[in-house]
C-alpha cells in the first residue's frame, strides 16, 4: 500500500504540502529566509513521531481494554551537523507509570514513523 503527499513551493522558503485533503504549510523562520507562516520540516518529522507514538498507545491501549487517563507524548531532536542525532520520547498521563511502560513496546512495534525510522527507508529523488 502507498500513501502519497504532494507539495508544492510557492515562493521564499514556503511549501504547501496537500496531505489526505488537509493543507499544512510548511515554512522557515525569518533568521532562515522564511516568513515563519508554518512549522518547520523537520517540526513535521518530529510532531509525527510524537502523533504517531500517542496514537500507537491509544490503540495498544483500548486493544488491552486500558482506559487511558490523559496523553502527552513530547519529543526533542537534537541536531548534529544536518540530521538529528538522538530523538528522545517522553510520555506522561494520569495513568500509572506500570501500565504506560507495559504498553511501550507494543506500541513502538506498531508506530509506522518510529519503525519507518529506525529501518532507514532508500529515499530515491527523480527530477522528471
Amino acid at each position: 500500500m502507498d500513501r502519497t503527499v504532494h507539495t508544492r513551493w510557492t515562493g521564499g522558503m514556503r511549501a504547501v504540502s496537500d496531505v489526505g485533503g488537509f493543507e499544512i504549510v510548511v515554512d522557515e523562520p525569518a533568521t532562515h529566509g522564511g516568513t515563519d507562516t508554518g512549522p518547520q520540516p523537520t517540526d513535521l518529522l518530529l510532531a509525527s513521531i510524537a502523533s504517531c507514538i500517542a496514537l500507537s498507545m491509544a490503540f495498544v491501549a483500548r486493544k488491552r481494554g486500558i482506559e487511558l487517563l490523559g496523553l502527552d507524548v513530547s519529543v526533542v531532536g537534537t541536531y548534529e551537523g544536518l540530521k538529528f542525532d538522538r530523538i528522545s520520547v517522553s510520555i506522561d498521563s494520569g495513568t500509572s507509570r506500570d501500565v504506560l511502560e507495559s504498553l511501550v513496546p507494543e506500541a513502538e512495534r506498531v508506530c509506522y514513523v518510529s519503525n519507518t525510522l529506525r529501518h532507514q527507508p532508500e529515499i530515491v529523488v527523480d527530477v522528471g
